[in-house]
């Protein structure tokens, strides 16, 4: 126990007393990079001697910590001032501080508990190991976390402090009327949430929005399957003759890069594009459609056109599915007298659709943030005067986009990214549930 508490005061003192010298030389490095990074950062110069009492002022850890609280005490009132804080860069030093204390912790605590463990089997009558087998040992027996340690850290900071950064904003009032460092953000809990279902407006617009989302989301996914489908059954027929050719052609469009695609249909159905125009000389129509102006219409063109983009990748899918359905099962259908489309309903769909359903379900999710679609196609519009800062075709990612970078609403966008996130992780950990290789595991 005494090994463990000389630990916990001075890393690494547990393991020389353990007689494991070069192991707590590593543990007391650790520390005076600990030590060293709180009293050598920041304002208060530690070797001139210079101390002070401001939070602000202090270091690493502390000024992270104090700024993640309170977001700052100073505002910049004049361009000349010294002096001011700014609540959003105090927030993320605020983030990577927290998030390297609870690393620094970690090590502080595996310190700890390996002294006390090894004090205890050597107590026990224990043959001593030396630091270079404890070292040797470890590598043999964790050699698969110490590869991915490097990586992990870099995800941490890479990855989770952005998105901690993103969940923490949309419980402060950051937005168009708090903008640091002229006026300093605060935390106001949970009253953006609140906002979105209590003023009237946003709660319309959150609720019109969400169902245009859920149903374009599987419009966009189930018209491209189905018209996958078809292609690939029709290709796979043996009336077709130069099969590979067809598939060729029919791959195209998932060939060519599908914002290219989406401009080009962009141009095509403007109220003076080709397809008007077409129609208008042909006598068909005698007034342009409003394909881009008109809500039914452009939704429609929403949906057709992701079909184009989206039904290559699943008629290439349902191919390959195909190939693997026992041949044997057709020829007893056929000796049974059943028809085609008995073939197709009790063999051919029940096979394809349990091979792709987590196929289907990841296309819902990723139709569900299908900001491309959106913004290039009709960027949300047309205008939808009973929404708030948000067009009749925008599905919630787009909203957010809007609300982040034209009305620089940041806390409400925040807000709508965690329900974004909830919804789409919620249907990923369902899909990844199911399959095999998480059973397997």
């Amino acid at each position: 126990m005494n090994a463990a508490i000389c630990s916990a005061i001075i890393w690494g003192s547990g393991q020389c007393i353990n007689k494991q010298k070069l192991k707590g030389l590593i543990f007391f490095l650790l520390q005076v990079v600990f030590v060293g990074l709180e009293l050598l950062s920041g304002s208060i110069n530690i070797l001139s001697g210079a101390v002070s009492a401001e939070p602000r002022n202090a270091g690493f850890f502390i000024r992270g910590l104090w700024g993640l609280i309170t977001l700052g005490t100073i505002p910049r009132e004049s361009s000349r001032q010294a002096v001011y804080d700014h609540s959003i860069m105090l927030m993320l030093g605020g983030i990577i501080a927290l998030v390297a204390l609870l690393i620094f912790a970690a090590l502080w605590v595996w310190n700890i508990l390996d002294a006390y463990k090894t004090r205890k089997a050597l107590n026990a009558g224990a043959k001593q190991v030396s630091s270079v087998q404890y070292f040797k040992a470890l590598w043999n027996s964790a050699f698969e976390y110490i590869m991915i340690t490097p990586g992990m850290l870099l995800v941490i900071f890479i990855s989770i402090v952005p998105i901690l950064f993103a969940v923490l904003v949309a419980f402060t009032n950051y937005n168009a009327n708090f903008i640091p460092p002229r006026r300093l953000v605060e935390w106001n809990g949970f009253n953006t949430f609140l906002d979105i279902f209590r003023i009237k407006i946003w709660g319309s617009t959150f609720v019109q929005i969400f169902i245009w989302t859920i149903a374009w989301a599987f419009l966009a996914t189930f018209s491209s399957y189905a018209f996958g489908l078809l292609q690939a059954l029709i290709i796979r027929s043996k009336a077709v003759k130069y099969r590979a050719v067809w598939r060729g052609i029919f791959i195209l469009p998932w060939a060519v890069p599908g914002l290219v695609s989406m401009l080009v249909f962009r141009a095509m159905l403007h109220s003076e594009g080709a397809i008007n125009q077409l129609l208008l000389s042909a006598g068909i129509i005698h007034e342009a459609i409003p394909f881009l102006s008109n809500v039914f219409w452009a939704r429609l063109c929403l949906v057709l056109v992701n079909v184009w983009l989206g039904f290559p990748y699943f008629m290439a899918l349902i191919s390959g599915v195909m190939t693997t359905i026992p041949q044997d099962m057709y020829e007893a259908a056929e000796i049974d007298g059943a028809n085609i489309f008995q073939v197709f309903r009790k063999i051919t769909l029940p096979f394809i659709i349990a091979s792709t359903a987590p196929q289907i379900l990841m296309s819902v999710t990723f139709n569900f943030n299908n900001f491309n679609m959106i913004y290039f196609m009709t960027g949300g519009g047309p205008p939808n005067v009973n929404f708030q800062m948000a067009g009749s075709t925008d599905i919630l990612i787009s909203w957010i986009f809007k609300l982040t970078l034209d009305q620089r609403m940041y806390n409400y966008a925040s807000a709508l990214s965690i329900f974004i996130f909830i919804v789409i992780a919620s249907v990923s950990a369902w899909n990844l549930l199911r399959t095999r290789a998480f059973k397997e595991d």
